[in-house]
């Protein structure tokens, strides 16, 4: 493979919405790229984002015409898997989430591709070291997960599954910053970093709302008063209230069925109704064009939490489980935290947070929590220690 400076042949195998962010990023980086997928007028419907992408920073004096012009000379459609395989120095998997669908792209990858290929997957909630088993090449396969959008987002988690090499995660750590993205590295653990972290953002206001404790405008409008950029029933709907459930049930399984990443009941009823967010054109709050207009779900609240109560939980639950994943060695301190301010725009990271709370107040809150809520708020074992310093 050529220095990742160079202008690679960057291989990318599904063209929705994420296939096409990754492209338009490779593409910027001044690289070539062949676009794969089985439908062709997915390919057609990806191209097309990819020149909006494109069109828009030239709209915005960000790159010229001729920018454009030569970005788009380099985007190629690749009709085969073997194609991809044969002509790629890197291949970067973002087909749907699905563990069978992986594993047989990976096995006809595997087969197919240099000895000095990077093979890497974009899944989001899947096991990677599951996924490379396929490959018949294990150690060349890491985890690249971007973040959506990818051309804006700035994190891209870099997964290295145990058999990987070290010389192949340098390398793909390097790809990524030839991107002008930032890599952090991450062990093979179930949500990674950011979607196991960020659990609790969403599904501790879940259950204020299944228990009447808090209302949704209530809920997102103390958390944004705090700081972030929007409350945890707007971003569901952003993203997708069926995509939230599917990476929440992923990372319940992948943590055998743990209490506190328990899926909500209230998610599956919006998805059973076909009420997913911002897409379908409901699911928390209304939308018309893509513009919230008012309330979907406006069940009244028989509660009274305070914005201080319902920010402090959420809080404590999100530095509680960074806790964990740092304690299983997921990942460290540091990158755990520049990880959630880059993947999940949080104003600070979750240990930064700790230490400004005091860690000593972060484990009485967590017993108290635990009392009134049960096992989901135990506090980690990690935490325990440093707090008893």
């Amino acid at each position: 493979m050529s220095d990742e400076r160079e202008r690679l042949i960057v291989g990318v195998v599904g063209a929705g919405t994420m296939g096409a962010g990754i492209a338009q990023v490779c593409l910027q980086a001044g690289h070539e790229v062949l676009l794969h997928d089985v439908d062709h007028a997915a390919i057609e419907r990806g191209r097309a984002r990819i020149a909006d992408g494109l069109g828009r920073l030239v709209e915005k004096g960000k790159l010229t015409s001729d920018d454009q012009a030569g970005m788009t000379a380099a985007l190629r459609d690749a009709h085969t898997l073997h194609e991809v395989a044969q002509e790629a120095d890197i291949v970067i998997e973002a087909a749907l989430e699905v563990m069978d669908l992986k594993r047989t792209i990976f096995e006809a990858l595997g087969g197919g591709a240099r000895p000095d290929t990077i093979l890497a997957t974009n899944t989001s909630a899947l096991s990677v070291a599951e996924i490379a088993g396929a490959s018949q090449a294990p150690e060349r396969v890491v985890g690249l997960h971007f973040f959506n959008p990818a051309p804006l987002m700035p994190l891209v988690e870099v997964v290295a599954p145990p058999r990987a090499d070290d010389r192949v995660v340098d390398r793909a750590v390097r790809f990524v910053e030839g991107l002008g993205k930032t890599p952090i590295v991450c062990a093979d653990s179930p949500g990674f970093i950011v979607n196991r972290v960020n659990r609790p953002f969403t599904l501790e206001a879940l259950r204020m709302l299944e228990a009447g404790e808090a209302g949704v405008e209530q809920i997102d409008q103390a958390v944004q008063s705090a700081g972030y950029p929007m409350g945890p029933l707007t971003l569901m709907d952003l993203v997708g209230i069926d995509v939230n459930l599917a990476v929440a049930t992923a990372l319940w399984n992948g943590f055998d069925q743990a209490v506190r990443f328990t899926p909500s009941a209230i998610q599956r009823e919006l998805v059973d109704s076909g009420n997913l967010g911002r897409k379908s054109g409901q699911g928390f709050y209304r939308y018309e064009n893509g513009r919230p207009r008012g309330l979907a779900w406006d069940r009244t609240p028989s509660g009274s939490m305070t914005d201080e109560e319902i920010v402090r939980r959420l809080e404590l639950a999100i530095i509680n489980e960074a806790y964990l994943c740092a304690g299983e060695g997921v990942a460290d301190p540091v990158d755990i935290d520049r990880a959630m301010q880059l993947g999940a725009s949080h104003p600070y990271g979750p240990f930064e947070r700790a230490g400004q709370l005091g860690l000593r107040a972060v484990v009485t809150g967590l017993r108290a929590l635990e009392q009134t809520y049960g096992d989901r708020f135990q506090v980690a074992p990690s935490l325990w220690q440093v707090a008893s310093i």
